[in-house]
This record gives structure tokens, sequence and C-alpha cells, in this order.
């Protein structure tokens, strides 16, 4: 499975080249150490991670817990994200592993071919919000422009992420398996909201050691605009 993941990925890495300043893509991928299709997005995800470009964020959802063992990442709210996706897309499911590209594409299931080609697209695409966000101790300096101004209001929203964590699963499917964990949302949290039309300049608490990221988001939920991790 690692050899032939290792190609998908070569696939898509090798058919866009690098460019300074290109917007990062937000890859969210509702998963579950209770869930037996899970690991291979899991190992996935952890792939994704070496490309600057991409920013994979690992949500933990909380729905398998009942099945004999108890996620210790999962939290409601992000079942609740992703019901709220489903929603937006004028769905009553939700599914494990679920990723979904940019706040828009949806892939059910483990699908790394289809994966590649919607990354493709979004990593050529371009925006019209510019992001910058700059560390001062324990706040962030938020800045974004529009060019040409939005027609809707955003979210400006606030990620903590743990970058790895290895769990050893006792119960349920997974049962007896190891397995490292990558970009493991902690917290998501909202900002605010930008109209679009005048710059914005926002400050954000943001201590510890956590890396983060700054997303800015179509209501719904729907399109990432921009995105800007935080070290």
């Amino acid at each position: 499975m690692r050899h032939y993941v290792s190609a998908v990925c070569g696939l898509w890495l090798a058919a866009v080249a690098p460019v300074q300043a290109e917007p990062v893509v937000v890859v969210e991928l509702f998963t579950s150490q209770g869930c037996s299709a899970c690991p291979p997005a899991d190992e996935f995800v952890a792939m994704l991670a070496s490309d600057p470009r991409i920013l994979p964020l690992a949500l933990h959802v909380d729905y398998w817990d009942y099945i004999g063992w108890a996620d210790k990442f999962a939290h409601p709210k992000f079942t609740d994200r992703q019901r709220a996706y489903a929603r937006a897309a004028g769905s009553r499911t939700i599914y494990t592993p679920q990723l979904i590209i940019g706040g828009r594409d949806r892939i059910e299931g483990f699908a790394p071919e289809e994966t590649a080609d919607r990354l493709r697209a979004h990593l050529t695409e371009g925006s019209p919000v510019r992001l910058s966000v700059t560390r001062q101790g324990d706040r962030l300096v938020i800045h974004a422009e529009a060019d040409p101004p939005l027609t809707e209001p955003v979210r400006v929203q606030l990620v903590r992420y743990k970058p790895a964590e290895t769990v050893t699963i006792e119960r349920g499917e997974n049962a007896g398996r190891t397995i490292t964990y990558t970009n493991i949302v902690t917290s998501w949290e909202g900002l605010g909201d930008w109209g679009g039309q005048e710059p914005l300049e926002l400050t954000a608490a943001f201590a510890g050691q956590e890396p983060g990221a700054v997303i800015v988001q179509g209501a719904g939920p729907a399109t990432i605009l921009a995105a800007a991790r935080v070290e």
C-alpha cells in the first residue's frame, strides 16, 4: 500500500512545479481510530504533509466510539463540521474516511488517484484573497485583502493541531494496530466574519507550542479562499 500511495503522490508532485507564494491547499480528513477503512487514508495524509503547498488536517469524529474504542482525538465539533459539509452539499449521510479539498471537493473513501486529480486542479487555481499572518509572541497579526472585492462575507478561522502522535488501539475494528496520526486537529475556532470589501486587520491569541493555521472560508462551509500556516 505504501508504495502505491507514494507513486500516486509522485504523480501529482511531478505534475505541478513548486512556485513560491503559491496558496496553501487545505485538505480535511474526517477519520476515526475505530474505523477499519481509515488507516490507508491516515497514511496518505502523512505523505501529503511532506509537501509545503498542502496543509492536511485530520479531524477525528466521535460517531465510531460506540463500537468499543473511544478515539482520544475525537470531538463532537468535528462531527458537526462534517455534517455541515454534508448539508451544504445536499447530502444526508456522512462517511469515514472522507476528504474535503479546499472546502469544496468531497471524496469519500480512500481514493488516491481522484485525490491527486483534485489536488492538481487546486494547486493551479488562483484566489482573490491575499492572506498574511505574522506571529508576535503569543499573538497573531492577520492581514487580508481581496482583489476584486468579495461579494459575500467569509469566515476567518484559527486551527490548532498536533503534528503527530502514535496510538496503540486495543479494541474495536482496528484492535491490535499501532497507527501514527498526522496533523491532528485539536481546535477549530471562528475569529469573526470579514466582508471582503476593505482590507482585514485582525489579532488573535496564539499561546503554546502547537502549530496552527488561519483559514478564510466561505459560509456553508464552502470554498476555502486562503490559508496560511503558523508555526
